[in-house]
């Protein structure tokens, strides 16, 4: 495909050129194998140009009038509005999106493209009084200066634009690599967007690369002062363990075991569809996902037979069909983790209420019950379709349950009586809770992130503004100072 092969290339420096790794990563449509692109990965030494490219840019650009720069970012929204129908195209191509999740990843980049446009003259300063006569303390918001940028391949165009627009509207550059598997929709073609918009060159580069060619030198290299990481928990303990010992600032989201809860007075047919959505929205793909459903005893079985009646009749099958909503997990060894961890988990006594099948990369749904206390698959996170049925009850139980993961990202809470629902959703240890909603949610000016192993730190609205610029003190005596010698 054109639009692919177009777009394999490293861009450095505005340039787009070829890796001069000695490997290349093939970006393959996951639904049918066909190979869409082969892209030679950056060195080490090309990572280091990028980010002095990065920072040699940057000096202007941090001292551009932000109305000049809000107009670079007004043109990008342009650019993917213009051509939306290629980009979800391209979705749907690289990373086995299904046209609803297509449509649905781009209209939240067009918000969140918006929102940067905003961006850009956000920052204030302050003129704070000083127990010292005649002095005035300025502090003035400035960039960090250089960020680098680690995407995941679940939600690649957005999940890249979301930290890469900002840190550009806010005067910084960007370093961006994206995740092997979607090197394109959530790395070049986000170069190619702003390419097109004017952004002057340098200032963002995209390195297409691996852990396995250049190590940690995208994260301990001294120019980035910022880095901004989503992907899971594991590889975020990582970053940060890089950052701190670099003294970097890291913005971290992780990975999910969101809960959806039912209480007794839930209208049960409006939170089966919820629930449905929230487990199985991209083949359960999502950080957000409600891993496990919660269910009063009081209402369980009516819920549960809905629930599955609902699970079995997705459609699954090819994602470029508008008709499908199970389409292909990102990879070969997805596709086997999750077919292993179900047949695992009923081996050790769960009951399948829908056992999924594979058939390549394509998992059919499953939904489980009967889970022990102890079962592992309760306090892991789940990239793939499959639900976990866990009755409860009353509200104590409920939240003692939902709080026990190690994570602590999003979650839900279905009820009759909304204060109720938010009593609730106090007590849950998460960065995020809707009531009477899915779990799957984000939104350009409110604060998104998680607690405990689901990350550090929080992006949108002003979140962005504190991750990407820094304060800076600059007092000014009037008068004369007194020094004691």
């Amino acid at each position: 495909m054109s639009f692919f092969t177009d777009l394999a290339h490293q861009y450095i420096d505005g340039e787009w050129r070829p890796g001069k790794g000695s490997w290349d990563i093939i970006d393959f449509n996951p639904y049918n194998g066909e190979k869409l692109a082969s892209i030679t990965v950056a060195t080490a030494d090309e990572v280091d140009q990028a980010y002095r490219s990065a920072q040699d840019a940057q000096r202007a650009w941090g001292e551009t009038n932000p109305y000049a720069r809000r107009m670079v970012l007004e043109r990008a929204l342009r650019i993917v509005e213009e051509r939306e129908s290629e980009i979800g195209d391209a979705i749907v191509a690289e990373l086995g999106g299904t046209r609803l999740k297509a449509a649905f990843e781009l209209h939240l980049a067009k918000e969140f493209l918006r929102e940067s446009v905003q961006l850009a003259l956000r920052p204030t300063g302050q003129i704070l009084p000083s127990p010292t006569e005649g002095k005035e303390n300025r502090v003035y918001r400035v960039p960090v200066g250089v960020v680098g940028v680690i995407s995941p391949f679940n939600f690649p165009f957005l999940l890249s634009l979301k930290s890469v627009a900002p840190a550009l509207a806010l005067g910084n550059a960007v370093v961006l690599k994206p995740h092997q598997n979607t090197p394109v929709c959530g790395g070049t073609l986000v170069a190619k967007v702003f390419e097109e918009a004017g952004l002057p060159a340098g200032l963002l580069n995209v390195v297409v690369t691996d852990i396995a060619e250049i190590g940690d030198a995208l994260l301990e290299h001294p120019v980035p002062q910022v880095i901004s990481f989503t992907g899971s928990d594991k590889v975020g303990r990582h970053v940060a363990t890089v950052c701190a010992a670099n003294l970097k600032r890291a913005v971290l989201e992780l990975g999910g075991n969101s809960a959806l809860i039912v209480l007794d007075d839930a209208d049960l047919d409006y939170a089966v569809d919820a629930a449905v959505f929230s487990r199985y929205v991209h083949q359960g793909q999502v950080c957000m996902a409600a891993n496990r459903i919660l269910v009063d005893r009081a209402v369980e079985k009516e819920f549960t037979e809905k629930f599955v009646a609902k699970v079995a009749s997705l459609p699954v099958g090819d994602p470029a069909d508008p008709e499908t909503v199970i389409g292909p997990l990102i990879n070969s060894s997805q596709a086997e983790a999750i077919s292993s961890l179900v047949d695992q988990t009923v081996a050790a006594g769960a009951t399948a209420l829908l056992h999924g099948t594979a058939d390549g990369n394509l998992v059919s749904p499953s939904v489980l019950t009967g889970l022990a206390a102890d079962s592992p698959v309760l306090s892991q996170e789940i990239f793939g379709p499959v639900a976990l049925l866990i009755p409860f009850d009353g509200e104590d139980e409920a939240v003692r349950i939902a709080n026990d993961t190690p994570y602590g990202l999003s979650g839900a809470v279905h009820t009759g009586d909304i204060e109720r629902g938010v009593r609730i959703g106090q007590r849950i240890h998460t960065g995020m809770i809707h009531i009477n909603d899915g779990t799957v949610h984000d939104e350009p000016i409110v604060p998104f992130g998680g607690e405990k192993s689901s990350g550090l730190g929080r992006l949108n609205g002003d979140s962005m503004v504190e991750a990407f610029t820094t304060q800076k003190w600059i007092s000014v005596q009037h008068g004369r100072s007194r020094f004691p010698f």
